[in-house]
């Protein structure tokens, strides 16, 4: 039986009837003596509607008043009591699917049905958490966790990746390599091995055109001992949604405002990951013809650390500048904003294209003081790429946290 829609039938107002009135009235006997005329519910195909009155007068009305009220079920998106994202199903569906009942929904008539999986699982379900072994508590064990993810429906053209909680070994010292633990994508597009702090980041991963090709999440602990959590929930975007990506974007942003965070970002511990190399997109809302970025605020340093790619992150580093094909001061660690200028000064004569930006303050120019920076090259699209070395020339470089703000196409001076 499909029970991905059921009607449920509730009798919400109790019959009232005088029996003596009932048993003795000729009006409510049918021809073959049956005291209950039902035929206003059973008798034709409208019988989801409320019954009619025969009479207006409050004497019928008050005697007898059925009132059936239709609860529809058709895997809404629900919040289970615990907070996870769930789909409304009645207890059996629920368990048949290898979901948990997990509070109520539909006016309490059905289950919010919550889906979650550790290592070992394949995955179907929309909206699936992966968590580590014995969650809600730490992890810290070793060895490898994976779960495969295979297409709910042939138009599916993406996985979006959230990571509700992603706390992993970060890397070594030396050159910010993931060395003990790793978060691994295959199958998919190419993804950087990544680990550390990546709590509220998040992945767009294309799928395969099959429904049969899985695409591949393994989790890779080893080292020392550490108290390890993930809770990554995936959402499963078909190719017509408003919300899929652009082609690839490693990261995907809507909004006219947000915050972009590069993997493992945090001012007090985090480091800048090596062998990073992603785009990272935003969707260019309408009437919006430019963007904006600045810096972080950096609340637990004495000075900004928000946006340090390259240097020494113990000293104050000026942010480095240069263009793509062209001698320039960011070799290494980059990050690409197209025809990125200044806010507040005006273009050189003759203008100068910059796109890269690097060192340890971010600006478009080479200077110490930070800024300000405006595109208006569309799509917005901006791309980070490190290698494999950070000593001794780059020391203590946390990455960068940028805030954007899209700019309407009135203010743009062409």
């Amino acid at each position: 039986m499909n029970l991905d829609k059921i009607f449920l039938l509730i009798l919400t107002s109790k019959i009232m009837v005088k029996s003596d009135t009932y048993r003795n009235s000729s009006r409510y006997r049918n021809k073959n003596g049956a005291r209950w005329n039902t035929n206003w519910l059973f008798g034709n195909q409208n019988w989801f509607r409320s019954p009619v009155h025969a009479s207006s007068t409050n004497n019928r009305q008050s005697r007898f008043l059925s009132l059936f009220t239709v609860v529809n079920i058709d895997k809404q998106t629900c919040v289970g009591a615990t907070g996870e994202l769930g789909a409304c199903l009645t207890q059996n569906e629920c368990l048949k699917r290898g979901g948990t009942p997990n509070g109520s929904c539909a006016e309490g008539f059905a289950f919010c049905c919550v889906f979650i999986v550790t290592c070992g699982a394949t995955v179907r379900e929309n909206g699936t958490y992966f968590v580590n072994k014995g969650y809600p508590n730490q992890y810290d064990g070793t060895g490898s966790c994976q779960i495969s993810l295979m297409k709910s429906q042939v138009d599916v053209c993406q996985f979006r990746l959230d990571f509700d909680q992603f706390i992993l070994v970060g890397p070594e010292m030396i050159h910010h390599m993931c060395n003990n633990d790793q978060f691994i994508v295959s199958g998919g597009n190419p993804v950087p091995a990544i680990c550390g702090l990546n709590t509220g980041n998040h992945m767009y991963i294309d799928s395969a055109e099959a429904l049969t090709n899985p695409v591949i999440l393994s989790v890779v602990t080893s080292g020392p001992a550490f108290m390890r959590n993930w809770k990554i929930k995936v959402t499963q975007i078909k190719c017509s949604m408003p919300n899929r990506g652009e082609e690839g974007c490693l990261q995907y942003y809507t909004g006219v405002a947000g915050q972009i965070r590069s993997f493992n970002y945090d001012p007090a511990t985090g480091l800048q990951l090596s062998n990073q190399d992603y785009s990272i997109c935003i969707r260019t809302e309408r009437n919006f013809c430019g963007i904006q970025f600045t810096q972080c605020p950096d609340t637990v340093n004495n000075r900004t650390q928000s946006f340090t790619l390259s240097g020494n992150s113990n000293n104050a580093v000026v942010a480095m500048v240069g263009s793509t094909g062209s001698a320039n001061f960011c070799q290494a660690d980059f990050l690409v904003i197209p025809m990125a200028m200044n806010i507040g000064r005006p273009p050189a004569a003759p203008m100068t294209t910059v796109d890269r930006i690097c060192g340890g303050t971010f600006s478009a120019e080479v200077n110490i003081m930070p800024a300000t920076v405006r595109s208006n090259v569309k799509p917005f699209r901006l791309w980070f790429h490190t290698d494999n070395t950070e000593s001794p020339t780059d020391v203590m470089n946390r990455g960068f946290c940028l805030n954007y703000v899209q700019q309407p196409c009135a203010n743009i001076v062409s």
